[in-house]
């Protein structure tokens, strides 16, 4: 027999001794832990002969299970007869087989039976014996920390989040976004800290009072009242500053007026800014104000624009040094961004806080005491406009509308762009920030033949054009013509012939005749529009120019291309020259190799090289309608797009095909208009 098999068959016996106890009959005698071990044979290793087969009691092996080596078992000698219901367990003796030695030796005191290293996994369940485990004392517990009250107002936060969003927030865009911005944040409130008013927010209030200075209007942007010590009124004001900081960077962006709800002739691509990045914005900014000034446009135009209006206010703007802009009335008690600037108005002392209080409402009782008003020490905007003194209102409108279209332009005009002013009737090509080159234009008739306002892109230049005539003009012009004098046609250069389709088609051929001169420049739009060379030069002379069907001529075409082929295909070395040499009967056109944007814009007032302010004629009217849709009824959801359905029935109608003008401005009925 193997040692190790030996070794079993030892351990096994002395945990038979010891669970049997001194109790049993078998073992009557030695009593102390000392005799009972030095009863157990014990042989010396020196001693130990070889076991034969009579020394061992069969031992019974499992059959293996999977890869698992066998388990012995028990021996069949062994046996644990049950405990009795009300005495110790007792054991019965089993008959030990001792093994043969020459003589047994006692084992030494207190020295524990020998054990049986075994692999946990071939332990089963009748091999282990559990030990006697008391019963553990019950852990005390712990209370977890109040919560603090910025922790208090995040649980309301998302409490009104899931239930009452729509009180707060009027956009299902917005709805989304601030949820999951908030979520992120496990709902801790971005305008509220230690449980008060934050700088954050008193930064962003001050900004959103002053935002007049842009021509937008305050009160679109009220800011709450931060109370104290309640946690729910705390989250309510928390997510209506985060509503008007919203509202206000969609108005600076995009504008507060939608192009559609002006007119069906304007189509250009606004991108609203995400709510969820306006707000890592606000969260992540040194300086709120700047922060929040970044959401108007950045042109030089418009900043220009900016500070005229401050001018025309009488001298500040609002909620700069010398005006002080229009909001809620203020009594004793209230809070509000502009107390400040009343106490340094009205000769008050500095306080470190922004609520009007009661010297400052007897600062405004003097003020209306001298004004003959009733001394009530209420501030209302009647009261502020007497204080900020007269302002030119109609100057102020005019740049406020033109203000307001610089917002549906795109923030990045493009390192090189060329730029139509409809009603000054000229042309900019800027490269670099710099102008380029400038040339006069005629543009659309008032009107159905209106220029749009666009921005595309300008693609390819074609020289010897020929002039497919708008399917408009065929059916509204050409063909009752023809029906009346049927050489009509051929005395102006027109071929008339029909499509697959049966539709007439009438074109005029390239040549020095043509409608559209020598060269056309193609940004294709919806309004199928574009700029061309024109035979008619005459027209470059008057100060109004407005003369066409809806496209724009160009004074000096030569110069034009030659300027765009220097910008977009640098190496190919364009020159006026060249492009006059091309001249002929046979269409060619030549791609651009970088693409050049063109905005067609409306910009009645802006501010000249010399720093003045110019006001130009609004020659479509598209001033009165934009100012009418700032003061209507609607404002507060003019920031939204019509419909198509919705711009019918406001009279605007689907966007018309515009055409290619061939009139001229003189002359009377149809060959007046043709030659």
């Amino acid at each position: 027999m193997s040692g190790s098999r030996f070794n079993l068959l030892l351990a096994t016996t002395a945990i038979v001794i010891v669970l049997a106890g001194p109790s049993h009959p078998a073992f009557a005698g030695p009593t102390t832990d000392v005799d009972v071990s030095a009863a157990v044979p014990m042989p010396e290793s020196a001693n130990l002969a070889p076991p034969s087969i009579e020394d061992i009691a069969t031992v019974t092996t499992e059959p293996p299970t999977g890869a698992m080596s066998p388990i012995p078992s028990f021996p069949a000698e062994i046996t644990i007869a049950p405990a009795p219901e009300t005495a110790a367990p007792v054991v019965a003796a089993p008959a030990v087989v001792a093994p043969r030695v020459a003589s047994p030796a006692p084992m030494a005191p207190a020295v524990a039976p020998p054990t049986v290293a075994m692999p946990a996994a071939e332990v089963t369940p009748a091999q282990v014996i559990p030990a006697q485990v008391a019963p553990a004392e019950p852990v005390p517990a712990v209370e977890a920390p109040p919560l603090t009250m910025d922790q208090k107002v995040a649980e309301k936060i998302h409490e009104l989040l899931g239930t009452k969003a729509d009180r707060f927030l009027d956009r299902k865009a917005n709805k989304a976004a601030v949820e999951a911005f908030y979520a992120a944040r496990a709902y801790a409130p971005l305008w509220v800290e230690d449980g008060v008013e934050s700088r954050r927010a008193k930064a962003a209030a001050a900004y959103l009072a002053g935002s007049d200075a842009d021509g937008l209007d305050p009160t679109d942007y009220p800011v709450p009242a931060f109370g104290r010590d309640d946690p729910g009124a705390l989250a309510e004001a928390e997510l209506k500053m985060t509503a008007s900081v919203l509202t206000f960077a969609h108005h600076a962006s995009n504008g507060r007026i939608h192009y559609s709800r002006v007119s069906n002739d304007i189509q250009y691509t606004l991108v609203p800014p995400e709510p969820a990045e306006v707000l890592g914005k606000m969260a992540d900014a040194k300086n709120v104000g700047q922060a929040l000034d970044s959401f108007n446009p950045p042109h030089a135009a418009y900043k220009a624009l900016k500070a005229k209006l401050a001018e025309a206010r009488g001298g500040g703007g609002g909620g700069g040094a010398g005006r002080i802009s229009n909001g809620q009335n203020l009594k004793i008690g209230m809070d509000d961004p502009r107390v400040p600037a009343l106490r340094a108005r009205f000769g008050v002392a500095e306080a470190d806080n922004t609520t009007y209080d009661k010297a400052l409402s007897e600062a405004v009782k003097k003020f209306q005491q001298g004004r003959g008003l009733q001394p009530t020490g209420v501030l209302t905007n009647a009261l502020l406009d007497g204080l900020n003194g007269p302002r030119r209102d109609h100057d102020a409108d005019i740049i406020i509308a033109n203000m307001e279209r610089w917002r549906w332009l795109p923030r990045d005009l493009g390192k090189a762009y060329v730029m139509v002013n409809i009603p000054e009737y000229i042309l900019r090509v800027v490269d670099q920030g710099q102008i380029a080159w400038t040339t006069r234009v005629v543009v659309g008739q008032p009107g159905s033949k209106a220029t749009p306002l666009l921005t595309e892109t300008m693609k390819y230049i074609t020289v010897n054009p020929t002039w497919n005539v708008p399917q408009s003009i065929i059916y509204n012009e050409y063909l009752p013509a023809y029906a009346q004098d049927p050489t009509v046609l051929a005395r102006m250069g027109l071929v008339m012939d029909r499509n697959r389709d049966g539709s007439v088609h009438i074109y005029q051929p390239p040549g020095a005749g043509n409608a559209l001169g020598r060269i056309r420049f193609n940004f294709p739009n919806r309004f199928s529009v574009y700029q061309h060379d024109t035979p008619d030069k005459y027209m470059f002379a008057h100060d109004k120019r407005a003369y066409s069907h809806g496209c724009m001529r160009v004074q000096d075409p030569d110069k034009y291309a030659e300027v765009l082929l220097h910008i977009a295909n640098p190496r190919e070395g364009y020159s006026a020259e060249r492009i006059r040499a091309m001249y002929g009967t046979g269409e060619r056109d030549i791609q651009l190799q970088t693409p050049i944007p063109v905005h067609l814009t409306y910009q009645t007032a802006s501010v000249d090289a010399a720093g003045h302010l110019v006001i130009r004629e609004d020659i479509y009217g598209r001033d009165a309608r934009l100012l009418a849709a700032l003061k209507g009824e609607d404002r507060r959801i003019a920031d939204t797009p019509l419909t198509a359905e919705r711009r019918e029935a406001s009279g605007y109608g689907a966007p018309r095909r515009q055409a290619v003008q061939t009139t001229r401005p003189s002359g009377g009925g149809f060959f007046g208009l043709f030659r």
